[in-house]
């Protein structure tokens, strides 16, 4: 079997999708009939104050989507957090970890993909940053940009400079439907005009980018008061109820699937959004129980209906912060990263940079 070749899925910034990039392109690889191997030589441990520990290892979820034993996966040999980080300033961890990547047995394999952590710096403390690991193992990398953060262009522009011939390509991703020919297009050619090969424009989805009332739920702390067959729904998007009720009803009308939060003590407000295409309905405020009228409705529409001990704007700011950030996970969810990847990347192009035929 030929030496294994390296490719490292990284990112310009958090959040930028790199796990659903990696399942898509692994996928792919694998229906070409190519032996692979993953792993994650550096994880990130630090987390969000609002939406608490971290997701469960990447590593063994990647293992089990893509059916690979034990001897072909890698976990994270260290991860960045605060306490990490303070041991290595101290000189209490010593560990020479671009060493040990180095020493690692290569895998029998055609492929060996890892997955970066949130950006092309982070890890430097421990000599694991994208660019180092990368010119440890001589690998390639794919770079996953979110098309709509607005330092996208530099971002990428920026590491082209410090990748040099390793960064094989960018996927441009969460571009927007009716911009994947027009403004896509044209920041597509900007980037080709620099060699910087573009092998991926992925649509928005908001299936991806949305979350489920149980996540919801499990983040805010909150109590299911209704509807507890139906936290599998998906909220898109967040209104908030804090008008008049015929102003309120307009407004509600204007979206669907969205998570509507308002006061417990607003009635009217609730029955109002129960009219309405909304997927849940989250009570704010220590926990008011709301009416029975509210209830019986929300039961006969069949919407959840939530509380939490949180403020209106303490609770909307979490809930925004969850968007696009909660690992995925659902076999619907999956499936469609699957078919994504093989309608909108460009794998055979991706092999020629590869020089595999």
């Amino acid at each position: 079997m030929p030496t294994a070749k390296y490719l490292i899925v990284g990112s310009t910034e958090p959040y930028s999708g790199k796990t659903s990039t990696l399942l898509g392109l692994a996928r792919q690889f694998q229906e070409k009939g190519f032996q692979l191997a993953c792993g994650q030589p550096l994880a990130s441990g630090t987390t969000d104050p609002w939406l608490g520990s971290p997701p469960e290892d990447e590593v063994q979820f990647l293992a089990q989507q893509l059916n690979l034993e034990d001897d072909r996966t890698l976990s994270p040999l260290v991860r960045t957090n605060e306490e990490t980080l303070r041991k290595r300033i101290r000189s209490e961890d010593t560990t020479d970890y671009r060493q040990q990547i180095a020493d690692l047995p290569k895998p029998e394999v055609d492929f060996v993909l890892w997955e970066g952590v949130g950006t092309l710096d982070e890890g430097s403390a421990f000599g694991l940053s994208l660019p180092q690991l990368a010119a440890t193992v001589d690998a390639q990398v794919l770079l996953v940009a979110r098309y709509g953060s607005p330092n996208a262009l530099e971002q990428i522009l920026a590491a082209k400079e410090r990748l040099g011939d390793r960064l094989l390509g960018v996927t441009l991703n969460d571009v927007p439907s009716d911009e994947l020919d027009t403004t896509g297009a044209e920041l597509k050619g900007f980037l080709e005009s620099r060699g910087i090969s573009v092998l991926g424009m992925v649509p928005h989805s908001a299936l991806l980018r949305g979350v489920s009332v149980a996540e919801v739920v499990r983040h805010l702390n909150a109590q299911v008061l209704c509807g507890k067959e139906r936290l599998d729904l998906k909220i898109e998007g967040i209104q908030i109820g804090a008008m008049s009720v015929n102003s309120a009803v307009k407004y509600f009308q204007q979206r669907h699937n969205t998570a509507i939060v308002t006061g417990g003590d607003r009635a009217d407000i609730q029955l109002a959004a129960l009219e309405t295409a909304t997927h849940c309905l989250i009570l704010t405020g220590h926990r008011l129980t709301p009416p029975e009228l509210v209830l019986s409705r929300a039961e006969e529409v069949e919407i959840p209906v939530i509380s939490v001990e949180l403020d209106t704007l303490t609770t909307v700011e979490i809930l925004d912060r969850m968007f696009g950030r909660t690992p995925v996970r659902e076999p619907l969810e999956l499936d469609y990263i699957y078919q994504t990847a093989a309608e909108h990347f460009d794998l055979d192009r991706l092999l020629d940079c590869l020089g595999v035929q």
